[in-house]
């Protein structure tokens, strides 16, 4: 026989869109429509149905920007229509464009009553009718602009709704009452499935051609002017192709549904509580008509949110929580960025989201779960195990630009040797379908072939979410077991995991940081929010310690309910579009308000809790400081108050073409356009600047990313910069115990002025950055070029750091250009080291160069500010403050101590009658960082304690509380007792004997007395 395949897949493509999804809905007809326009805001259900209705038609347009259209369809389906095999449904059409599901109109359908039906979105746009065929509908309608719509580079003002504009943007298409032919549903199904695979098949072998010849029969035994009753014929031809089973080799594929809701992104925050509100109840609908799907979901905010603002939604999401089919995975508040947030910070989202979690259904997820987040910290195994979960699932690393991820279930190693399992789906995608394609794909990319054979695949429609559809679990039920597919089975991601376990004794290992080859711009993006979320993290550290100290030394009544709240907001703005700089407008506007209040409000208790334990009379009493840094700052101790003394002198000179600062530990010397032309350590005679290099160099570059605007850094960049050495003006300041060159700038649109600032006794000048930005699509750096050659970095992480190597011998350090630092970054040789520390930057790069004389320089950049045009054509512009410092002769030990104290400054306030501020606690070994003092989740009034080894070495230490104790017990994250302590040696009624491993995180419970 002749080869005709390609006339014959032809064929059955056009009688497939053109003769069977036709024939799926035997009839329909238009119903009446009324429509009320919301004014402003939002607003409930039992608000929507009060209003006045007015007659609408299709055709007419709707929806402003961001609006939202109530539209009330009534009707009555036709007496006929109550057949065997069929189901009325409402069918809607908004207006959808082509673009993806989740970004653009969506709606949500409510009963008369209130209750929640199901939404309505471009490819899940039917609604079942109640048994009767009457409609008595109210239709929630969101007129949400397809933002991405130009793709991820233009500018747009849709972003926000001061700029958006106010004329409709969508026009009614339609929404009938409609009669679905089940048997022609399932038929397309069957149809498409077949189809599918055949194509993923090799061409020539018998698979595909058995199939083909199926289809084909098929097709000629139904009539295809008759599809409805004919189409039992056709799937009776299908029925001998679907029934053969998988071989037993086949892929094993565990599928989740799944609904990746970015907690803000393309939409505001606002938005995402009525998506998830949409998701949800597509999900539990589905739920309702098959008993085996299953579902996960993570971020408990999301949760929080339907509770909040659908309680009737939550109580029947509960139900099937117990069920064990709508599954809370993750354990996180959100799925949080991970490579800009704190530890504390990453430890919240931990307790925060595992907490709600067990108090509202009673279950722990065991996998952190984040599919979507920019790359990946190498502290996040220890801190996942520390809360007690097991393992980790990501998909974006499948994103690289460069090197393609060897492992796809793997131990993942963290900074301190743990170890968690971890899977990346192979299918390379969180939205999956389950298409024949995707399963195809997963199979193909599975790296563990013939040592394990499990992967998982997320299915549903995400980021704007919209979770699975009914055609995705047909999907998954023909796909259960059939011949040339993987094999597909719906259940849980624990299971999945459980399974995996099992299977793979001996998977291999990837130490250190799951590094992100894409979006390196996230570690600048946006600013001010960076800004706003270091001062959150720093203001919530000094609440929380000030506020247990206050309640332990005074009485002051401990702000539980408070703190919790700011956490849940802080938290919330870490989200992986929000804090990395990648969402519309309209969230940054939201953001600096809600980072505002967040302040306000803990400035209010750290001065009522300060107030507490000075007791002061007035103003009476000499000026003291409060240390909330975990070591001594200008004699002061760590957690207590004091008058601060600063030890030392310190020396301004004018010198021909420059300046010269001194204190008794080093030289810096700046020349006339302000740049530091010389820094010796005084200690061994040092030159730390390279011969005819410049440091603290302003560096402005072309910033012109080819994907993905706000999130990416591309590395031509390099090739197109200029200094900024025009210099306006030159200040001088002389304090006691501190000298200050003031410099100001002008460039492009653009000004700053950078302070040059040497205290007495001090090894690091300050350089605090002013600048009034209104730059387009450029990058701003830093440059420090130092005159030594590293081998490697070291940048801060959560609870330690990591070392990246300088050199791009490989095509994964070449990869590496643009990284993460959090307060600090140190590069040295033997014998000498440096640091350079900031407030509030992240982006970083280190590189070797050629040295003028021979050898290599090390140059080690910040990287200050973008400005890029999309999503948010204005990013960045404006005003902003950077404060760095450049520490000579440092130590790693001496990075660490310099990164809390330029992030964590003396706050000034009267001594009072109460006397200096005792600290709660003091610990022997510097290497070991008290990073949080807290009382108790549980409200007991405990005292809660948390430590981390800052070096990466073994350490011992002695902590002695200054706290009436009746017992002290090592905790994990959540503040339950560990059964075998990993580091707490002894106890004393009060002091603890610790013995910690490199980077190890040590949390203390103390009971009080």
């Amino acid at each position: 026989m002749h080869d005709n395949s390609i006339l014959v897949r032809a064929r059955i493509a056009r009688f497939v869109s053109e003769r069977i999804e036709p024939a799926i809905y035997r009839d329909r007809r238009p119903l009446t429509i009324e429509a009320w326009e919301v004014p402003g805001e939002p607003v409930p259900f039992s608000e929507a149905r009060a209003a006045t209705y007015r007659p609408f038609t299709v055709g007419q347009p709707w929806g402003k920007p961001w609006g939202t259209t109530w539209f009330h369809v009534t009707g009555q389906a036709p007496v006929e229509w109550q057949a065997d095999g069929t189901r009325i449904e409402l069918l809607v059409d908004l207006g959808f464009t082509s673009g993806q599901s989740g970004f653009q109109a969506e709606a949500l359908v409510f009963r008369a009553d209130g209750s929640v039906i199901k939404a309505i979105e471009p490819f899940n746009a039917y609604v079942p009718i109640d048994p009767g065929g009457a409609v008595d509908l109210y239709i929630e309608a969101a007129s949400n602009p397809d933002v991405a719509a130009g793709g991820f580079t233009r500018p747009t003002r849709m972003g926000d709704t001061l700029t958006s504009g106010v004329e409709p943007i969508y026009s009614l298409r339609h929404i009938d009452i409609a009669l679905l032919d089940r048997e022609v549903w399932q038929l397309d199904r069957e149809f498409v499935a077949l189809g599918g695979l055949m194509a993923q098949l090799p061409h020539g072998t018998m698979r595909p051609a058995e199939i083909q010849r199926a289809l084909e029969r098929a097709m000629d035994v139904m009539d295809p002017q008759d599809i409805a009753q004919t189409a039992k014929a056709g799937r009776a031809e299908l029925a001998g192709v679907l029934a053969k089973p998988a071989s037993a080799s086949a892929h094993r594929i565990t599928a989740v549904g799944h609904a990746h809701i970015d907690s803000a992104w393309l939409w505001p925050v606002r938005e995402t509580i009525r998506k998830c509100a949409r998701t949800f109840s597509n999900v539990l609908q589905l739920m309702d008509e098959d008993p085996e799907f299953v579902f996960a979901c993570s971020s408990a905010q999301q949760y929080a949110w339907i509770k909040e603002f659908y309680p009737e939604l939550f109580e029947r999401i509960r139900a099937r929580v117990a069920e064990g089919r709508f599954v809370p995975v993750g354990g996180m508040w959100l799925e949080s960025d991970t490579n800009l947030i704190s530890g504390e910070s990453m430890a919240r989202q931990l307790i925060a989201g595992k907490t709600f979690f067990q108090r509202e259904f009673g279950v722990e997820p065991q996998e952190v779960w984040l599919p979507d987040s920019f790359g990946y910290s190498g502290a996040l195994p220890q801190i996942v195990a520390a809360a007690g979960s097991k393992y980790f699932l990501t998909q974006k690393i499948s994103w690289n630009e460069t090197n393609v991820f060897p492992h796809s279930t793997f131990d993942w190693e963290g900074i301190d040797g743990t170890r968690i399992l971890t899977h990346f789906p192979p299918v390379n995608t969180y939205n999956s379908d389950l298409s024949a394609a995707e399963l195809a794909l997963s199979e193909h990319n599975y790296a563990e072939k013939g040592d394990a054979n499990s992967s998982l695949v997320p299915f549903g429609y995400g980021d704007g979410g919209g979770g699975p559809t009914r055609e995705m679990l047909a999907a998954a039920k023909l796909t259960r077991s059939l011949e040339g597919s993987p094999t597909v089975e719906i259940s849980s991601p624990q299971s999945f995991f459980e399974r995996a376990e099992a299977e793979y004794a001996t998977p291999p290992v990837w130490t250190g940081e799951l590094y992100l080859e894409f979006h390196r711009g996230t570690y600048t993006s946006q600013a001010r929010t960076k800004r706003g979320n270091r001062r959150s993290e720093r203001l919530l550290r000094e609440a929380e310690l000030w506020a247990a100290t206050a309640a332990i030394r005074s009485g002051f009544v401990y702000p539980y309910g408070e703190l919790e709240g700011l956490w849940h907001t802080v938290l919330l703005q870490q989200f992986h579009d929000i804090l990395p700089g990648t969402s519309i407008a309209w969230v940054y506007r939201v953001a600096e308000q809600e980072y505002a209040r967040v302040a306000t409000e803990l400035e209010a208790i750290i001065s009522g809790a300060l107030g507490s334990l000075s007791a002061a009379d007035g103003d009476s009493g000499p000026v003291t400081s409060f240390n909330a840094s975990p070591f001594v700052v200008d004699g002061i101790a760590p957690l207590s108050s004091g008058v601060a003394a600063t030890a030392g002198s310190v020396r301004l000179e004018r010198i021909g073409d420059g300046f010269v600062l001194e204190s008794d530990r080093a030289r810096f010397e700046l020349d006339d356009s302000g740049r530091i032309r010389s820094a010796i350590d005084l200690r061994t005679g040092r030159e730390t600047i390279p011969p005819g290099a410049l440091a603290a160099e302003l560096q402005l570059f072309r910033d012109t990313p080819t994907q993905w605007e706000a999130w990416d850094i591309d590395v031509h960049y390099q090739r197109h910069g200029e200094v900024i050495d025009a210099v306006d003006g030159v200040a001088v300041t002389e304090e006691s115990g501190r000298v200050t060159v003031t410099f100001t700038r002008s460039f492009g649109a653009s000004r700053l002025s950078q302070q040059f600032s040497l205290e007495a006794g001090s090894a690091s000048i300050e350089i605090a950055t002013h600048v009034d930005w209104h730059e387009r699509q450029k990058l701003l750096k830093l440059a420090f070029p130092l005159d030594l050659r590293a081998e490697r970095a070291a940048s801060e992480v959560q609870f330690g750091h990591i070392y990246r190597p300088t050199h791009d011998n490989t095509s994964w350090d070449s990869a590496r250009f643009e990284t993460s630092a959090h307060r600090w970054m140190q590069v040295g040789e033997p014998g000498f080291e440096v640091a350079i520390a900031n407030d509030s930057t992240y982006g970083h790069d280190v590189t070797r160069q050629p040295r003028p004389g021979g050898g290599t320089m090390t140059v080690l950049r910040q990287s200050l500010l973008r400005a890029p045009l999309f999503p948010d054509p204005d990013a960045d512009q404006g005003e902003h403050d950077f404060r760095a410092s450049f520490t000579i002769g440092a130590e790693i030990a001496d990075a660490v101590r310099e990164g809390y104290r330029l992030g964590i400054p003396l706050r000034s306030g009267p001594l009072g009658q109460g006397g200096a501020v005792v600290p709660l606690l003091s610990i022997d070994n510097p290497a070991v960082v008290i990073e949080t003092v807290k009382l108790a989740e549980d409200r007991s009034g405990d005292l809660v304690v948390r430590f981390y080894e800052s070096l990466g070495a073994r350490a011992t230490a002695h902590v002695t509380f200054d706290v009436p104790a009746t017992g002290i017990t090592e905790t994990d994250l959540l503040e339950r007792e560990l059964g075998e302590p990993t580091a707490l040696v002894s106890t004393t009624e009060s002091s603890a004997q610790l013995s910690l491993r490199p980077f190890q995180l040590v949390t203390l419970r103390i009971a009080r007395a």
